[in-house]
């Protein structure tokens, strides 16, 4: 491994996790302007946003994506992350398609022509988390591969003993 490549993918992935830390804090604060508290929905809702977050925030950190991190936390760390963006997306396709319905199920105090404007930005975001996740989560493989393989010898490589089962 060259060290500019090990150092663009580092680079990169923290880009994507600061800017899925960033994408995830809107969320938060816009889904908390559709007043939606009370609704079980609602509190699915921002508790999927934080969640995103929070992961989000350990791949900045890089506590689940060090080399010497125990292959069962980056395991955990990677199912979570790959959830949360499925349902980061499932939420944007319900923004973007049945915002009416979507609505109607939050419980909204807001008037629905604005609570509908707030959710399609939900749903922009929602979609940028989705893609960001996925590229995040490329990335992480990609240096947690290279990290794992230091001799560079990738036709000799034990993929049944590599500790990023899937």
């Amino acid at each position: 491994m060259a060290a500019g490549k090990g150092s663009h993918t580092h680079r990169a992935f923290l880009l994507c996790n600061y800017a899925l830390l960033g994408a995830a804090s809107s969320c938060i604060f816009l889904t908390l302007s559709l007043r939606l508290l009370p609704s079980p929905c609602g509190l699915l809702l921002l508790f999927l946003h934080a969640l995103t977050a929070v992961f989000s925030a350990a791949g900045c950190s890089g506590s689940f994506t060090a080399p010497a991190t125990p292959a069962q936390w980056h395991n955990a760390h990677t199912a979570g992350a790959a959830l949360t963006a499925i349902f980061q997306g499932a939420v944007a396709l319900l923004a973007f398609t049945r915002t009416s319905d979507f609505l109607a199920e939050l419980q909204s105090y807001v008037r629905d022509d604005d609570a509908a404007v707030i959710l399609k930005m939900v749903g922009g975001l929602g979609t940028a988390i989705f893609v960001l996740e996925w590229a995040a989560l490329a990335l992480a493989f990609s240096l947690r591969l290279d990290d794992d393989d230091g001799a560079g010898d990738y036709d000799n490589r034990n993929w049944a003993a590599a500790s990023y089962h899937v």
